[in-house]
């Protein structure tokens, strides 16, 4: 394996916990409902396209049309978005920060929605420390599409060999390595801290 010279990190249950969960056991208290909830109106399908580039008052607006007996809940999926991501991982930002410290070249690769993740980083701070970020809502590309990893590439000047790319999506995971990059499946920091000894990499 090449050395390692670019890391790539995912952001969210990465860096940044999220679980839409949290606001709407208030508003669904039932367990099962709110499940059902998110598997046949604000599911992950619908979602995504945000993180696309689409619009949050074109995506309420089709769903509503769809649901309109659901229009409360679906306008608060973005209304309460901001509880969904209620913390940073503090341990995975205290591996991020070191690596920068360490003078490594760290970047960040995201599905996430263009207005959300302006809000994020401004109550995230240490979203503005690495060197640059792909957000696939401003490119209109997302994971685990080959573009965006070809995109990310070509934008920040890596050698896709010596990358190394941290996402808790198996999938993105895999497309990541499709594209001849190192890979590292994130489950939680202590973890992570060991693939990246394993890759020559101490923090």
């Amino acid at each position: 394996m090449a050395e390692i010279k670019h890391i790539v990190f995912d952001i969210g249950m990465v860096l940044v916990h999220y679980d839409p969960n949290l606001p709407f056991s208030r508003f669904i208290p039932d367990a099962e409902e709110r499940r059902w909830f998110f598997e046949n109106i604000c599911t992950h399908d619908w979602n995504i396209e945000q993180d696309r580039g689409r619009t949050w008052e074109e995506a309420e607006a089709l769903l509503i049309a769809e649901h309109p007996e659901h229009a409360e809940n679906i306008r608060n999926f973005r209304r309460h978005w901001h509880e969904m991501v209620p913390y940073e991982i503090a341990d995975s930002v205290a591996i991020l920060r070191e690596l920068i410290a360490q003078g490594r070249d760290v970047t960040m690769l995201t599905n996430w929605a263009a207005d959300t993740f302006v809000e994020a980083r401004q109550r995230f701070g240490f979203l503005n420390e690495p060197r640059g970020v792909t957000v696939s809502a401003e490119v209109r590309l997302i994971k685990p599409d080959p573009a965006i990893y070809a995109l990310h590439a070509s934008t920040f000047a890596l050698a896709p060999d010596a990358t190394l790319f941290i996402d808790d999506n198996t999938k993105n995971v895999d497309a990541a390595r499709s594209a001849g990059w190192q890979a590292i499946h994130f489950t939680n920091p202590p973890a992570l801290k060991t693939a990246l000894a394993d890759h020559g990499i101490q923090v």
